[in-house]
C-alpha cells in the first residue's frame, strides 16, 4: 500500500457475527459428513484406503479452515474494541482543547491519541515527519482483500455446480424420455434409495408382503430396508469383503436407521426381489442383475441417479413406465 492509499475499512455489513461464524461453521460440518459419509458408502475394497485418506484430508482442512476464520474474526472484534477505545480518547482529548486554554491543553495527550488512532504508514525522512504503521487497519485490508477472493471463488464454484445440475438433468431426462419412462420425485433422506424401489416393485406388482399392507407409501421403505438387511445378513460371503465394519453392526445400520444406501444394498435387493435394476444417470447407465436361472426370468426395474440435483449430495428417485411412450 502506498502512502497515498486509504486503508481499506470493514463495517460491520461486512462482517460476519460470531453466532453467525458459528452457524455456518455446524452447517459446513454438516455438509461436509454427509459428503463423506457418501464417499465411504461408494468405496469399494480396492478404493477404500484412499477414499478414507481422502475424506481426513477434507475434515483436516476443513477443521483448519474454521480454526482460521475464527482466529481472523477475534483479531476484528479486538481492533473494533481497541478503535472504539481511540476515538473516544481523542474525542474526550479534543474536547478538553477546545474549553481550555491552548497553554493548558495536553499536547502530548493528544499527539499520543492521533499516533494511536490514525493510518499509520512509514514516510522517509526526507519527506516529513515519519508516521507508525497502523498494522491491525492493514490486517483488516488484508482481510478484506482474502474475502473478496473467497467470495469470488464461492460465486465461480456455485455457478459451476449449476451448470453441473443442469446438465446432469438435461442427460438422464433425455435418457428417460428415450426409454419412454416418467420420473416419480422421491423425497430427498437417507431412505431415498429404499423408497424409489419400493415404489418400482409396487409398479410392477412384487409384493411386499403382509407388513407392508397396512403401510402408507410414504412408509414402505421400512420394509424394503429390512429385505436388504435380511438378505446382507444371510449371505455374509458376499458382502463382508466389501466391508469396513463388522457385518452385524453394518446390517443394524441399514435395517434400523436412516444410513444411505449404495450398491450393496441395490445388488441385495436384486437378488432378493429377483429384479434386474437399471440406474439411469449423467453417462452410461447400468444394471444390477441378479442370479440367472432357467426357471426364473427376472423383470426390471429402474431408478435415477443423481450425483449433483439434490443439496443433500446423492438422490435416487422412481422411474415409472409411460403408456403413451413404450418404446423401453
Amino acid at each position: 500500500m502506498s502512502a497515498n492509499d486509504s486503508p481499506i475499512e470493514v463495517t460491520d455489513q461486512n462482517t460476519e457475527t460470531l453466532s453467525d461464524l458459528q452457524r455456518r461453521h455446524r452447517r459446513e460440518q454438516k455438509e461436509l459428513q454427509a459428503k463423506v459419509t457418501q464417499k465411504k458408502k461408494g468405496a469399494t475394497k480396492s478404493t477404500r484406503k484412499t477414499i478414507n485418506s481422502e475424506c481426513e484430508i477434507l475434515e483436516k482442512n476443513l477443521g483448519a479452515k474454521h480454526k482460521q476464520e475464527l482466529m481472523r474474526l477475534n483479531e476484528v472484534i479486538e481492533f473494533e474494541k481497541s478503535d472504539d477505545a481511540n476515538q473516544r480518547r481523542l474525542d474526550k482529548c479534543t474536547s478538553d482543547c477546545e474549553n481550555s486554554a491552548a497553554k493548558s491543553c495536553d499536547i502530548d495527550e493528544l499527539s499520543t491519541s492521533m499516533q494511536s488512532f490514525a493510518p499509520t504508514q512509514s514516510v522517509p525522512s526526507g519527506e516529513g515527519a515519519p508516521k507508525k504503521r497502523n498494522r491491525q487497519k492493514e490486517r483488516l485490508a488484508r482481510r478484506a482483500a482474502e474475502l473478496q477472493v473467497s467470495v469470488d471463488d464461492a460465486q465461480k464454484e456455485a455457478s459451476n455446480q449449476l451448470d453441473k445440475r443442469a446438465l446432469e438433468r438435461k442427460a438422464i431426462s433425455d435418457q428417460m424420455h428415450s426409454k419412454g419412462l416418467f420420473e416419480k420425485v422421491i423425497r430427498p433422506d437417507g431412505h431415498c434409495l429404499f423408497s424409489a424401489v419400493a415404489d418400482q416393485l409396487v409398479q410392477i406388482g412384487v409384493s411386499l408382503g403382509e407388513e407392508a399392507d397396512s403401510l402408507k407409501e410414504y412408509q414402505l421403505y421400512t420394509v424394503v430396508r429390512k429385505a436388504a438387511a435380511t438378505y446382507i445378513e444371510s449371505h455374509p460371503d458376499e458382502f463382508i469383503g466389501w466391508l469396513d465394519e463388522p457385518l452385524i453392526h453394518y446390517v443394524e445400520k441399514i435395517r434400523d436407521t436412516a444410513e444411505w444406501g449404495g450398491h450393496l444394498e441395490l445388488l441385495a435387493l436384486s437378488r432378493f426381489y429377483n429384479v434386474v435394476i437399471t440406474i439411469i444417470q449423467d453417462g452410461a447407465s447400468h444394471n444390477i442383475e441378479p442370479f440367472f436361472t432357467e426357471n426364473r426370468h427376472p423383470a426390471n426395474i429402474w431408478l435415477a441417479y443423481y450425483r449433483h440435483g439434490y443439496g443433500l449430495g446423492e438422490h435416487y428417485n422412481s422411474l415409472r413406465q409411460n403408456f403413451l411412450n413404450t418404446e423401453v
